[in-house]
């Protein structure tokens, strides 16, 4: 009997009248304004009672001095190539340059190897196009987090 399907005959969906449980709002009654509402009045002055400015200046200062001694940000960039042989990554970086020039190859040497990377980018968005055009010539590119310069 618990696994069976319920028939239910009403073709009129669930309904139930919740208006005797809300909450009764009384509104206040405003005092007589000596305009109309099509009116505005134009002479009034409003001061502000809970103003902010100057606790957003104090933090956005502190931002800025940060900005100001900060030398690198965290970003990355694709490497193409990664390995202890000189003349292989020599000739990646020559072939990269070849068969796309809009984009510049750096070649390093981090001891005991080198690499080969390919532009310097904010977010992995940024530089997913560049990617997957690296990755039909050089099928071993990867997406590689790096420290970016801020000049």
């Amino acid at each position: 009997m618990a696994c069976a399907a319920q028939n239910n005959s009403s073709d009129k969906g669930y309904y139930e009248n919740l208006s005797a449980l809300r909450p009764k709002v009384t509104v206040p009654v405003d005092t007589p304004r000596n305009y109309t509402s099509n009116q505005k009045n134009v002479n009034a002055s409003i001061t502000p009672t809970k103003t902010v400015n100057t606790k957003v200046d104090a933090v956005l200062d502190s931002i800025d001095r940060y900005n100001l001694v900060r030398k690198f940000v965290d970003g990355y960039t694709i490497q193409i190539y990664s390995g202890q042989n000189r003349e292989d990554a020599m000739n990646t970086k020559k072939k990269m340059n070849e068969e796309i020039p809009d984009l510049t190859a750096n070649l390093q040497y981090q001891q005991p190897k080198f690499r080969v990377t390919v532009g310097k980018y904010y977010t992995k968005l940024e530089a997913n196009p560049d990617l997957v055009r690296l990755r039909t010539s050089f099928t071993s590119a990867i997406l590689v987090p790096e420290k970016i310069q801020i000049k």
